[in-house]
């Protein structure tokens, strides 16, 4: 019997009784014909990647991950001997929003979301009613419990060669990074 696939949406709002289709706030650099990604979606993580996002909405954030494709060398420099299944690096300014926030899990049905083939995100062209809502507390405790390792970093910026390596990486709100620079 092959497992349901159970997808996610975090917010900090616990009001949301339907997710209706938008564009993102800030466009991103599409490749040809994928520009449909800025425009109205609803957008879902699936529930292996959901560590992503369990952050507060503007925090600035680097996870990174081996994969089939990680060379030892490459698991070497960015992962050393550690035994979790991710790394988050966070900027130290962010440490106290993150240990003190909490979000909202919306968990979404999967019958209209079609996958990026992108670190588990899934996008719905049409509006979605959430199976159910969980508030979650203790940021940090549900990363751990997630078997994410935390690393607090004085800045993201040194971590950015991370995307020539062969390691699975995840950079979200870099804009808000401290000394990030601009595309």
């Amino acid at each position: 019997m092959s497992e349901v696939m159970r997808l996610f949406h975090f917010s900090e709002d616990p009001s949301i009784a339907v997710f209706e289709p938008r564009p993102v706030r800030v466009p991103s650099p599409r490749a040809p014909g994928m520009e449909w990604l800025n425009g109205p979606l609803v957008w879902a993580i699936d529930d292996w990647h959901q560590p992503l996002y369990l952050f507060p909405r503007d925090c600035p954030r680097i996870l990174i991950w081996p994969g089939p494709q990680t060379t030892a060398q490459d698991r070497a420099k960015w992962w050393g001997g550690r035994s979790s299944r991710m790394i988050a690096h966070v900027e130290a300014a962010w440490w106290d929003r993150l240990s003190t926030s909490s979000l909202c899990r919306y968990e979404l049905p999967h019958g209209t979301f079609e996958p990026l083939n992108d670190a588990g995100m899934h996008v719905s062209r049409v509006a979605v009613e959430p199976l159910t809502v969980e508030t979650v507390r203790s940021l940090p405790s549900r990363l751990t419990a997630c078997d994410v390792e935390i690393e607090i970093v004085p800045s993201l910026v040194p971590l950015a060669e991370v995307w020539k390596s062969s390691m699975s990486a995840s950079g979200i709100r870099l804009r808000n990074a401290r000394d990030w620079p601009s595309a």
